[in-house]
């Protein structure tokens, strides 16, 4: 047993904020503002000017993805592409992998305005395949020896440029599939223990993943549904198969389907393929991409409705926002369902007929607010495609809120960084400050919110007596700083289960042994 004393910020249905809280054997034994006697002599952790709040919610992360690229060559913070070439020389003269993964080139933040080019990485790595993904996840640069280990795979795909060696759309897909097929089980298992190590380093105790990336058998999915249960230290991990097909779910006996991939409605603004209502602007006719129709979408909701099964999708411009609403609305319709818990992830572009089917049917929704003020995408950029009135009503936090719709935070990963203490200054410090939450609003979406969207807050997401003691010490009250201190935050230590965290130590074959033989469990 154990008390701890300062701040104690619960988030539970009140936002108390007590000075005691005591931890009996992972579980919390009690909450308030004064200690009873009789634990009055156990051992005490002073929190000083810090504070105590629940284990963070990663709600949305391609968690096989990040471990690879986590695991690979970050390029996010060149600011040329000299610099990454530099970056990519040095990086394939240092690495053992037969093939080479790279992470975070952007056309908007290198002072060519461009992409970095097939003909330029071939340059500098010439000998092996390298993987040069881009910053929003959704396209990808190869050199000229991974294009020819996949020219049969793209050719004749949409979105399939060999000159420039760029990948967007089902040919990004295809490649992707290609990757992470080729990669080997325990190097999977070994990045993805890894990345979870990562996590928690930041403060989050729980990762929703969205899962099925071009594995054979969808093998990936069941990986990460082994190591969920197998998983040490408390961590929790929370699997959505991405797949149209309601089977690949239910055969894994998960409650669950979604994420983006299969599930993806449209594309995204950095490869200008999100889908919109009205043209981007650029004096063109181009709306976007819907990668399926408005009755695809619908059979496959009323499909995974009617199997139990909780639903979200990508959509990113008002068109897929659109398409996404209307489905749910008429799986909901057609099969009412009390606490469906069915989502829409990014909603970076909502429609007013959007948000009113959210609001009425319950529709929550997984935000990234590492969006909002993104180098690799910068409001410049956005305001260049959209025009000014589309680009100041992205996001729109504040509107969300004030409508009653739930929101969580996810960090895309690896599109941004997994960090819950950038999610809560974005979301306090809008770029539309009018669309700005409040400290208490941002700690709940990142936090107790996350946890409700998986049905896990019986047990988890606030700090009550009964529940889970999964904990963050953080080195400020973030309800008593500054707003535009909130980034100075530090996670000081995650406690799970009521103990410091410790690294993943098992060994692959173990780890995926004790998963795919345990009972039990959630996932």
């Amino acid at each position: 047993m154990r008390v701890y004393h300062g701040a104690i910020l619960t988030v539970d249905a009140t936002d108390r904020v007590v000075q005691y809280l005591v931890e009996d054997g992972g579980r919390i034994e009690y909450v308030g503002d004064d200690l009873p006697e009789r634990y009055a002599g156990l051992p005490r952790t002073e929190l000083g000017n810090g504070a105590l709040c629940p284990a963070f919610v990663d709600t949305h992360e391609h968690l096989a993805s990040f471990a690879t690229f986590n695991a690979g060559l970050n390029v996010m913070g060149a600011r040329s592409n000299g610099e990454i070439r530099s970056m990519v020389a040095d990086f394939a003269a240092s690495s053992p992998a037969k093939t080479l993964v790279a992470f975070g080139a952007s056309p908007y933040s290198v002072e060519e305005g461009r992409l970095i080019s097939r003909e330029e990485l071939d340059e500098v790595c010439p000998d092996k395949p390298f993987f040069m993904v881009k910053y929003d996840g959704h396209a990808c640069v190869v050199n000229s020896k991974l294009l020819d280990k996949v020219r049969s795979k793209v050719r004749g795909l949409r979105g399939c440029h060999e000159d420039s060696g760029e990948m967007n759309q089902e040919a990004f897909f295809a490649v992707s599939d290609y990757i992470t097929g080729s990669l080997s089980i325990p190097e999977l298992v070994g990045n993805i223990q890894r990345a979870m190590d990562c996590l928690a380093a930041r403060g989050i105790g729980m990762v929703h993943t969205v899962s099925g990336v071009g594995f054979t058998g969808n093998l990936d999915i069941s990986l990460e549904k082994w190591l969920a249960r197998s998983a040490q230290s408390g961590f929790q991990v929370r699997v959505f198969p991405q797949s149209m097909d309601v089977r690949v779910a239910t055969r894994r006996k998960l409650p669950r389907i979604g994420g983006c991939f299969a599930c993806a409605l449209d594309g995204c603004f950095g490869s200008r393929d999100a889908a919109l209502l009205e043209p981007y602007a650029d004096g063109s006719d181009d709306k976007g991409v819907l990668y399926y129709t408005d009755q695809q979408v619908v059979d496959f909701c009323k499909r995974a409705n009617r199997a139990g099964l909780q639903i979200e999708m990508h959509a990113i411009g008002d068109a897929a926002f659109d398409q996404a609403t209307r489905a749910l609305k008429a799986a909901l319709d057609d099969f009412p369902r009390s606490d469906h818990r069915h989502g829409i992830i990014h909603a970076c572009l909502p429609t007013d007929e959007g948000l009113d089917i959210c609001a009425h049917y319950g529709i929550h929704l997984p935000m990234q607010t590492s969006f909002i003020d993104w180098p690799q995408e910068p409001d410049s950029y956005l305001e260049s495609i959209l025009g000014t009135t589309r680009a100041s009503a992205l996001n729109p936090l504040r509107r969300f809120a004030d409508a009653g719709i739930v929101l969580s935070a996810g960090s895309d990963a690896p599109c941004t960084d997994p960090d819950p203490i950038l999610w809560m200054h974005r979301a306090c410090n809008h770029s539309v400050p009018e669309q700005s939450l409040t400290p208490r609003e941002a700690l709940r979406m990142c936090t107790y919110n996350g946890a409700w969207v998986t049905f896990d807050e019986d047990e988890r997401g606030s700090l009550e007596a009964g529940k889970v003691a999964d904990m963050v010490v953080l080195s400020a009250n973030p309800y008593e700083v500054e707003r535009g201190a909130l980034g100075d935050i530090e996670v000081k230590q995650l406690l799970l289960g009521g103990r410091p965290y410790e690294s993943q130590a098992q060994g692959a074959f173990s780890a995926l042994i004790k998963g795919a033989t345990g009972r039990g469990g959630c996932f």
